[in-house]
């Protein structure tokens, strides 16, 4: 029952991120056309906005199904790292898209252009409701997994920088100042360097075996030895497996004898309370600990 209860769950999600990519992937593609052809950089922006946000999705689907491949001979850990990769190569089409915005604005300022208003203020309007239904795709989702918490709150931010187009298209249409549409499209830019900076900064830090983010190393190593049994530790290791994965290494010190539950408690209570899916424990009777020297990492 339990295993038959988690195939349908993965069922229903793999649906929400086959529906949210396509309409998704349509809609970047009428925006960024009618933007164009609109002469509105706002409505450009907002579409390269909006496909930060689809290949974000894209990259977490990926995860999920990375995460499901077993290990090989070869790949040991299996292909979950690889979504770090994927994760800047995001980052970098994400600066090359923003280059190409920036430019075409700033040649824009101060020239006599004719804007389209109406065509801004429907295609935003229809992005409204895009994002919202993307979001509303993962609602249930996001209480059990901070990825599609992450993919929810990305695409309300969308279906709110989508409002500011239209009121920008609504500004335009009233009072006839074109440069409104510059001036959104460059707030549109200043929003996706500021997430760019971010995952470009997360990105090279798992890459670089850092702690992830949502993981306090400081929690994990009061809750170790605050165990009854354990007398010492040393080279607490945390490191991130996937872009949502984590595991950890760690030597404990005893004056008792253990058994195997006693590990085992460790590793359980590590993923219930601090989502560590592969904890490694290795337990050291007596005073070794003491002997550790230059060859130990007293975290």
């Amino acid at each position: 029952m339990e295993h038959t209860h988690s195939h349908s769950h993965d069922i229903n999600l793999g649906n929400a991120f086959k529906i949210g990519i396509t309409i998704n992937i349509i809609f970047v593609a009428v925006e960024a056309l009618f933007g164009y052809f609109s002469n509105s950089m706002a409505l450009v922006a907002d579409a390269g906005h909006n496909l930060s946000d689809v290949l974000a999705l894209a990259f977490s689907w990926l995860a999920v199904i990375l995460s499901q491949r077993k290990p090989t001979i070869k790949f040991t850990y299996g292909f979950r790292r690889s979504t770090i990769l994927i994760a800047l190569l995001n980052t970098i089409l994400l600066l090359t898209a923003v280059a190409f915005i920036v430019w075409e604005t700033i040649q824009r300022l101060g020239k006599p252009i004719e804007i389209n208003s109406k065509s801004v203020i429907i295609v935003a309007a229809i992005g409204i409701f895009v994002n919202g239904f993307t979001a509303w795709l993962f609602l249930k989702g996001k209480k059990h997994d901070l990825n599609i918490r992450s993919a929810f709150v990305h695409f309300i931010a969308d279906a709110l920088v989508s409002l500011g187009v239209v009121v920008a298209g609504v500004i335009m249409t009233l009072t006839g100042i074109v440069w409104v549409d510059s001036l959104v499209s460059l707030s549109i830019i200043a929003v996706i360097l500021y997430s760019s900076y971010h995952l470009l900064i997360d990105s090279v830090n798992l890459a670089l075996d850092a702690v992830p983010e949502n993981i306090d190393l400081e929690l994990i190593r009061d809750f170790l030895k605050d165990i009854p049994e354990v007398t010492g530790m040393h080279d607490l290791h945390i490191w991130a497996l996937s872009t949502t994965d984590a595991a950890l290494t760690v030597h404990l010190t005893t004056h008792t004898q253990i058994d195997i539950t006693f590990i085992t408690n460790i590793q359980h209570q590590l993923r219930e309370k601090f989502n560590i899916e592969h904890a490694t424990i290795q337990v050291e009777y007596g005073n070794s600990i003491t002997d550790c020297e230059t060859n130990c990492n007293e975290i």
